[in-house]
C-alpha cells in the first residue's frame, strides 16, 4: 500500500494510491462505512497503517480501485507528515561514502544526529538556499518512518514496529561543517535542509533488498547510484540502535544515510530515487 497527503483546499488528507489516482480515506470511509484516520499523521498516531494495509492486502485494494480518484497528473501532494516527533539522519552509511568522507563510525556505532521538524518540505517545494553558508549540498536517501510506539527493538523484530519507507533528500551547509566536525547537527538544521515522501509506501511493497537501488540525482542525470544491501548499517540494525537510546514515537522518520552528495545552485532540482518508488523531487532557490 502507498499513501500520501494530499492536498484539499486549506486540508491535507490522507490518501491511498490507486491505479487511476489518489483516493482519499474520507472517500473510502464515505463509500463503506469504516472509519479511518483522515490524516496521516492520524494513521500512524493511532497506529492505523499496518490493519489498513492488512485490509488493503485482503482484498480492499479492489474497493479502492473502483472509488473516485484525484488523477496523479493534478494532485498536489504534501509531506506525509508536517511535525514528525522526531528527524534522526545516519551519516556515512555507505562504505563508498564512509571512504569519500575519510571517516570511520566509532567502534562500529552509526554516526547519527537530529533535524528540527522547520527543516522539513516535500515534493516539488523548493529547498532555498539560506544566507551566510556558501556551500550547500544534498543526498538521496531512505526515510524509515515508525509505525509503533517501542524501546529496546530487538534486530529481529525491527521491521515489525516501521509503518513504511520513503524517500528523503538531507541537505546539508558543508563550508559550516567542515570548520569544526562538532557543527554536524548546526549545518543540518537549516530551513528547507530535509524533504521526504511524495509516498510512505509498506515493506511488502518496497523491492527485495538486493534489488532496492538510492540514486541522487541533479538536473536529470544521476550523480551517485548504489544499491541498498551495500549498507554499512542495515534498516533493521538502526531501529534497534536508536531504539536503545530513546523511545520511537509513531511518525519518527529516521534517514538511513546516502551513496554521495552533490552541491546545489539556484535553478538546480535535485531528486531522491528509490527503485520502485514515485520520485521526490525539489527545485532550489535563493533566499
Amino acid at each position: 500500500m502507498k499513501l500520501a497527503s494530499v492536498n484539499v483546499g486549506s486540508a491535507e488528507r490522507a490518501a491511498i494510491a490507486a491505479d487511476g489516482g489518489y483516493v482519499l480515506l474520507e472517500t473510502l470511509n464515505a463509500a463503506s462505512g469504516s472509519a479511518w484516520s483522515s490524516t496521516v499523521a492520524g494513521l500512524l498516531a493511532k497506529e492505523e497503517v499496518a490493519p489498513l494495509n492488512a485490509w488493503y492486502r485482503e482484498g480492499g485494494a479492489a474497493q479502492v480501485g473502483a472509488l473516485e480518484a484525484t488523477p496523479y497528473a493534478i494532485a498536489k501532494v504534501a509531506p506525509p507528515l508536517r511535525t514528525p516527533p522526531k528527524i534522526w539522519g545516519i551519516g556515512a552509511n555507505y562504505a563508498e561514502k564512509a571512504e569519500a568522507m575519510a571517516v570511520t563510525p566509532p567502534d562500529g556505532e552509526p554516526i547519527c544526529f537530529m533535524k528540527p521538524a522547520t527543516s522539513l518540505i516535500g515534493h516539488g517545494d523548493a529547498i532555498v538556499l539560506p544566507r551566510g553558508p556558501e556551500r550547500i549540498t544534498a543526498e538521496a536517501e531512505i526515510g524509515i518512518v515508525i509505525g509503533r510506539t517501542c524501546k529496546y527493538v530487538a534486530e529481529a523484530d525491527a521491521m515489525r514496529v516501521i509503518a513504511g519507507f520513503t524517500p528523503a533528500l538531507d541537505m546539508t551547509a558543508q563550508d559550516v561543517h567542515a570548520r569544526n566536525p562538532r557543527f554536524l547537527g548546526r549545518s543540518k538544521c537549516y530551513d528547507t535542509f530535509f524533504s521526504f515522501g511524495p509516498e510512505l509506501v509498506t515493506a511488502d511493497e518496497c523491492p527485495a533488498p538486493e534489488a532496492w537501488t538510492v540514486e541522487t540525482v541533479l538536473n536529470g542525470e544521476a550523480a551517485y547510484r548504489t544499491e541498498v544491501s551495500r549498507m554499512i548499517y542495515s534498516i533493521p540494525r538502526i531501529v534497534a540502535y536508536l531504539s536503545a537510546m530513546m523511545t520511537l514515537q509513531p511518525g519518527d522518520v529516521i534517514m538511513t544515510g546516502t551513496p554521495g552528495s552533490v552541491p546545489l545552485r539556484a535553478g538546480d532540482v535535485v531528486e531522491c530515487r528509490l527503485g520502485g518508488f514515485a520520485p521526490l523531487r525539489n527545485p532550489v532557490a535563493a533566499e
